[in-house]
C-alpha cells in the first residue's frame, strides 16, 4: 500500500510504503532509481500490523521502485501508479508524484 501526502507548500511529497507482515520473515528494503537500486539504504520497519517506512521526494518526480524481501525475492507494489519493463525481463513499479 502507498500513501502520498504533500507538505502544505507542496514542496515535498511524503510517501509511506506498507506491506503486510506476512510478506517477509526478516527484512524488506525498498530500492529504486532514487537510491541507485541499493538494498542496503532504505528498509521498512516491522510494526505490529505491517512493514512500513516513509520517504520524502520532490514533487513532479517519477520514481521507479521495487521491494526486495528477505534478500531473495523482488516484489512490485499493486497500488503503484503503473509499471514498466526493465532490462532484466521483469517490471518495476512506477510512482508519479504530481504537483
Amino acid at each position: 500500500m502507498i500513501e502520498k501526502a504533500f507538505t502544505p507548500k507542496r514542496s515535498v511529497c511524503k510517501v509511506t510504503f506498507k506491506l503486510p507482515n506476512e510478506m517477509a520473515q526478516r527484512k524488506v528494503a525498498i530500492v529504486g532509481n532514487f537510491n541507485n537500486w541499493d538494498p542496503s539504504v532504505n528498509h521498512l520497519e516491522k510494526k505490529s500490523d505491517a512493514w512500513q517506512t516513509t520517504l520524502r521526494f520532490k514533487p513532479d518526480t517519477e520514481i521507479l521502485f521495487r521491494y526486495f524481501i528477505d534478500d531473495q525475492k523482488w516484489v512490485n507494489e499493486d497500488m503503484a501508479d503503473g509499471s514498466v519493463g526493465n532490462v532484466y525481463g521483469s517490471e518495476d513499479s512506477i510512482l508519479k508524484l504530481g504537483h
